[in-house]
């Protein structure tokens, strides 16, 4: 499958190999996107290879400062979802920090189990003198990319979401 960017509409990149397919990507920011795009519940046994032991992890449901932290709010998404998947689109690297978009496909374990879902986001890394991550701030919508998938509470968000506009 192909995705299109909705501003240029042209296929986004492979931003395994190039950031914004011009410049190669950085072997530490590399070795990050392909640990976030194989996670397993298998290969989080490696994370001490891409986070360093102290790191700040944020995201809007969690917040942690230890690698075991990062590892536990994986594990856990493993156990909340069915099939989860991350897919870089879009990676710029400057100077110890990084910034990427991506999806996070999944299906839901309890209602929907047959609808592929997917929330965008994107990642602000900064990397210590190891090469490894001692930040990691996601960024998405909540509301717009869960909350309005669930029943009931769904509607409510959306009833809700147009009030305000």
């Amino acid at each position: 499958m192909t995705l299109i960017n909705p501003i240029s509409g042209r296929p986004f990149g492979n931003p395994s190999n190039t950031a914004t397919n011009r410049e190669p990507l950085s072997a530490r920011l590399s070795k990050a996107i392909v640990f976030f795009e194989q996670l397993t519940p298998e290969s989080l046994n490696d994370i001490q290879s891409v986070y360093a032991q102290q790191v700040e992890f944020k995201d809007p449901f969690n917040t942690v400062h230890h690698r075991d932290g990062v590892q536990h709010i994986f594990l856990n998404m493993f156990q909340q979802v069915n099939e989860p998947k991350f897919k870089v689109h879009t990676a710029i690297e400057q100077g110890n920090q990084a910034f990427l978009t991506w999806d996070f496909t999944f299906t839901m374990k309890r209602f929907k189990t047959d609808q592929l879902q997917r929330c965008h986001g994107s990642s602000h890394l900064i990397f210590d003198s190891n090469n490894q991550i001692m930040y990691h701030r996601d960024y998405w919508d909540a509301a717009e990319e869960l909350y309005e998938k669930i029943p009931i509470l769904g509607g409510f968000m959306r009833w809700l979401k147009k009030q305000v506009d």
